[in-house]
């Protein structure tokens, strides 16, 4: 693990290791990051007590392959939650729809994020880099909120502190990093990614309920029916088709419903 108290990004710290030939299965983790990046290029707003974590990975296996790893990420990152949270059940589904089936309190939302109690308390996102040898580095960052949430979002966050969990982000990630280990081995080099997906979808949000899947200004809305073998989001439209969706925005419940 290399730890900073202070960073600009440990995404951009793994990407840069990777170029200067990290083999990778390492853990760049910061109390405070100044420059976050998130999924699809966005922010990624961090607290200092929060936790900021990225593992860059050197698969051996298909690019395709290597993508899926945002839901090794996801399942591991639920594991762990589940270890630091105390038992209880979700109380109120994401965006006020009732399709978390009340199992646990922390649910995964396709494609990258982690809910607890219906807001979003953890985001993923991958990032690659294309080797000499022509493999793909991955980075894999995951911001998880321990002391706060942002509160300018366009939907609901929470912390573990909102959540009245008194547990610092060293409690987290060495609970991540014994699940990661888990899971990634479950996944071998993506041989296993369908027990991963089954895994996945043991704990997703809102298969069964009204969603609305956002693709660079394009609605798609329907029933939030699975996730494919491939990690597609697969919705059953209006019309009794089914439509993969492969990147997107995803609202459920109220927001799904509402026409615009």
């Amino acid at each position: 693990m290399r730890a900073f108290d202070s960073i600009g990004s440990t995404t951009a710290e793994a990407v840069a290791a990777a170029a200067a030939g990290d083999a990778g299965g390492i853990w760049f983790v910061a109390t405070e990051q100044t420059a976050g990046r998130g999924r699809r290029g966005r922010v990624w707003v961090h607290t200092p007590g929060n936790l900021a974590a990225t593992l860059l990975i050197v698969p051996d296996a298909d690019p395709a392959l290597a993508a899926t790893l945002g839901f090794v990420a996801g399942v591991a990152i639920g594991v762990a939650l589940d270890r630091v949270l105390p038992a209880g059940t979700v109380k109120v589904g994401l965006d006020g729809a009732d399709g978390l089936d009340g199992r646990s309190r922390v649910a995964l939302k396709w494609p990258n994020d982690v809910l607890a109690d219906g807001a979003k308390l953890v985001g993923i996102a991958l990032e690659a880099t294309k080797l000499g040898d022509g493999r793909h580095a991955i980075a894999i960052g995951i911001g998880v909120n321990i002391v706060a949430a942002p509160t300018d979002l366009p939907y609901p966050a929470t912390s573990l502190a909102e959540l009245g969990v008194t547990r610092s982000a060293q409690d987290v990630f060495e609970a991540l990093s014994d699940a990661w280990v888990e899971t990634f081995r479950l996944w071998d080099d993506g041989r296993g990614i369908s027990d991963v997906l089954k895994r996945w979808r043991e704990s997703a949000a809102g298969i069964g309920a009204p969603v609305a899947v956002n693709q660079n200004g394009a609605i798609v809305r329907g029933i939030f029916e699975t996730i494919d073998d491939a990690g597609r989001l697969i919705v059953r439209a209006n019309d009794d088709s089914r439509i993969a969706i492969t990147a997107g925005d995803v609202h459920f419940g109220a927001t799904a419903s509402a026409r615009s």
